[in-house]
């Protein structure tokens, strides 16, 4: 990863570099070039795509911050491409495609979200929570793009684990879940039991949670991970799985648009509900839009040798038949 040696251009924002990338911004749009092509997006939605590829660690797969850009987890290693999923871009013959490390990429798009990202706005946020994108450098929100992300070894709660959250842990109530109870589950556990049970309300937890489209791991065994985020606005990004995804709508609503993973074709239009269950195949892509803050619990299998099985054969794309 470089940063240009020259000064920041007039707005305040540096330049950055990895491979045959170059990134620069100014007050409203993200330029990507690469040695056959450029591409631009607006800045508040480059913000927080990179974001959370970073807070993912590039996730499971595929992550399409649009019809061109993005990346490709090999977990180890991570392609960046633009076009290589894009139709046009192929036939053009404009398309392109790099490797790197893992720890190169993502040093490049952390020091790039602390240099672009202005004090006031929250890549993580909703829209009506946060300040702006937009304008010339104004200081920084290191606190907000820095965010570690949950990841219980066990479960939320239990002693040495991921902590419950509060109001004096940073953690207040979310405005749209002001009707949630936050009552704890009560144990009643038999005599010499008493520190082998934990539970805890995942619904009160998910409440307080400040961040929104961010999966956490609230509870794992061996490779069964419970991930429930709050989603609110669109997600920004397009994922391209390369495992099934369980979904369970825990409240409200939220829009699928849902397309063939390598070209793009429309496969479905999924409205989930509160109670609804769904599982995204193992062979598209999607993104969804959330119109009230919601919750959602997504199920996933962790295990890093899904998608060599899939590739094999070994494994289906689609987890059941009707």
């Amino acid at each position: 990863m470089t940063i240009t040696d020259e000064a920041p251009n007039r707005l305040g924002y540096r330049q950055f570099g990895v491979g045959g990338f170059t990134f620069s911004r100014d007050e409203y749009f993200v330029t990507v070039e690469w040695p056959t092509g450029n591409h631009q997006m607006p800045v508040d939605h480059w913000l927080r795509c990179i974001q959370r590829d970073v807070a993912w660690g590039f996730f499971y797969g595929i992550v399409n911050f649009d019809s061109v850009i993005g990346t490709m987890n090999h977990y180890g290693t991570v392609d960046m491409f633009a076009g290589r999923f894009n139709e046009a871009y192929r036939r053009a013959e404009v398309d392109y495609n790099e490797t790197f490390g893992h720890d190169e990429l993502l040093g490049c798009f952390k020091a790039m979200l602390s240099d672009w990202t202005n004090e006031g706005y929250d890549p993580f946020a909703a829209p009506l929570e946060t300040g702006s994108a937009f304008g010339p450098s104004s200081g920084s929100n290191d606190e907000a793009v820095t965010r570690r992300r949950v990841v219980a070894d066990r479960m939320v709660s239990v002693p040495g684990d991921e902590p419950l959250r509060s109001d004096d842990s940073g953690f207040p109530v979310n405005r749209a879940f002001a009707d949630v109870e936050q009552g704890e589950p009560v144990i009643e556990a038999t005599p010499g039991y008493e520190d082998e049970l934990c539970s805890f309300n995942l619904f009160a937890y998910l409440s307080r949670s400040d961040v929104t489209w961010n999966p956490s791991v609230v509870s794992a065994c061996k490779e069964s991970l419970y991930c429930p985020t709050t989603e609110e606005f669109t997600l920004p990004v397009i994922h391209g799985n390369d495992r099934v995804e369980w979904f369970v709508q825990l409240s409200d609503e939220i829009q699928w648009d849902v397309e063939d993973r390598d070209t793009g074709a429309k496969r479905a239009r999924v409205i989930m509900r509160a109670g609804d269950v769904a599982a995204m195949p193992a062979d598209i892509r999607h993104t969804g839009y959330s119109p009230k803050r919601s919750m959602l619990l997504v199920w996933e299998n962790g295990s890093p040798r899904i998608p060599e099985m899939i590739a094999k054969g070994e494994a289906p794309v689609h987890p059941v038949d009707f």
